[in-house]
């Protein structure tokens, strides 16, 4: 079952972040510190209840095994045609569940909440070397919007 998450959901989706963060750990040790989260549970509750950040869940025998954090961006200058974005800030699906359908069906999820929100179009970012994000998100229909470069001094 996917649904909007809730503030009972925030130890499950703590859970979820430390797994993100060890995935990127283990990509950028020089960016990312293991055994941390993106954010407090005091954060989590803000992000919960902000309804410019939504935030679902997969639920699976009254646990969550997977979670989409979204983010609502609006383009509205000189520089850019109006619109309206849904970012994926956040996209995880536990370890132990993975394989299973869960990502696809969250990101199915999103597309349709996209779509009824009047949003134009849905972005994320991918970490260079995440290479089974990437794979599942080209299978996906996602493509190449812009890239990041960097120099490490």
């Amino acid at each position: 079952m996917i649904r909007k998450a809730c503030e009972n959901d925030i130890e499950d989706i703590s859970d979820l972040l430390i797994q993100v963060r060890e995935t990127h750990t283990a990509l950028r040790k020089d960016l990312f510190a293991s055994g941390t989260k993106k954010y407090t549970n005091e954060e989590l509750k803000n992000i919960i209840h902000n309804e410019n950040t939504p935030v679902f869940v997969f639920e699976r025998d009254s646990k969550v095994v997977g979670h989409a954090f979204c983010i609502f961006e609006n383009y509205d200058s000189e520089i850019w045609v109006k619109h309206k974005t849904l970012y994926i800030d956040d996209i995880c699906v536990d370890v132990n569940e993975r394989g299973k359908g869960i990502a696809t069906a969250l990101v199915e999820y999103v597309k349709d909440f996209a779509k009824q929100s009047g949003c134009y179009n849905i972005t994320l970012n991918v970490w260079g070397g995440n290479t089974n994000a990437e794979s599942l998100y080209s299978r996906l229909g996602f493509k190449t919007y812009k890239t990041g470069m960097e120099i490490i001094l």
